[in-house]
């Protein structure tokens, strides 16, 4: 099997130097926070990380420029990684779900009011780094109300007939925006927008299968999922099946509804693999077309694509 995962994507992005400056700045704004917050910011932050949308932003950088990566996109990146964190805590939250990465959720470790209010502390503290830069603060602004905008699509269309068509419309709004927005942030232009959008449906998808497969490596949870009504890549395919369809459509499935889909689910990770399959295609073939130097890019999307294989 191929080397996956962070270490192998920085090497070959050779980006060692890049991510360093990135830790050490998270570092340093963690070791600067207010008593109060210090422990959460701690045990949300000092640990595992995929660092894959910061890793996203100097691609895509490297992508249009030469040179090396300036100190303002470091900082544009690590606001980006705070504000992605602000998602994975009201996430945790939505899904109950009690581990992350091996470890208990912020909300788990220190309850649920104390990790909505890190939430906004690290909000708030992700503004007061940009405050001088009017194009992040415009971006940064845009991720948070797409990725509310996106968070209520999803929750509304679950338990509904839909298709896989649907399933790009959620998975493009929804992680699509958080790397649009890297994309946007690496080039400080819209140069590769589009590509940032089909990158983030590959990841999202992947993350699906990952769950499909019961992994842990991208850090979701398939079982909610299935609970919840929420139409992944791999049941976009499965309910095709009418009465997969009219279970996964029910208000409230029995234990035994609720395994079926499951088993009909995981039977369709094929299907899904093939579909993500042809969309790294189209990302890759989005790469070559805006970017004068695509190998960046092209290496995102290989590494992206691996996830679901894990």
């Amino acid at each position: 099997m191929p080397a996956t995962g962070t270490p192998a994507l920085v090497s070959a992005l050779g980006m060692e130097e890049e991510l360093e400056r990135l830790q050490k700045e998270i570092a340093d704004w963690v070791s600067r926070s207010d008593e109060e917050m210090r422990a959460m910011m701690e045990w949300q932050f000092v640990g595992p990380s995929k660092y894959f949308r910061p890793l996203t932003i100097f691609a895509c950088f490297k992508a249009i420029y030469e040179g090396p990566v300036p100190e303002r996109l470091i900082r544009s990146a690590m606001v980006l990684e705070m504000f992605h964190n602000v998602s994975l805590v009201i996430d945790d939250i939505l899904d109950e779900s009690p581990t992350r990465r091996g470890k208990a959720t912020l909300f788990t470790q220190y309850g649920h009011l104390p990790a909505l209010m890190a939430s906004g502390y690290i909000t708030a503290a992700g503004y007061r780094l940009v405050a001088e830069d009017p194009h992040d603060i415009h971006l940064l602004s845009e991720l948070l109300e797409r990725l509310g905008i996106a968070e209520c699509l999803q929750w509304r269309l679950r338990r509904k007939p839909l298709g896989v068509e649907d399933w790009r419309l959620i998975a493009g709004e929804d992680t699509g925006t958080m790397f649009e927005i890297c994309a946007c942030l690496g080039t400080r232009s819209q140069e590769l927008r589009s590509f940032g959008r089909l990158l983030g449906m590959v990841y999202h998808g992947c993350d699906d299968v990952g769950d499909a497969r019961g992994l842990e490596a991208l850090g979701g949870g398939g079982d909610e999922d299935i609970r919840d009504g929420i139409l992944t890549l791999p049941a976009a395919f499965a309910i095709r099946d009418p009465g997969i369809r009219e279970m996964f459509c029910s208000p409230e499935p029995t234990d035994e509804e609720i395994n079926t889909i499951a088993r009909a689910v995981t039977a369709q990770v094929g299907a899904a693999e093939k579909y993500l399959d042809s969309l790294a295609d189209e990302a890759r073939a989005e790469a070559v077309a805006s970017a004068p130097n695509p190998d960046p890019l092209l290496a995102l999307v290989h590494h992206t694509r691996q996830l679901s294989r894990w």
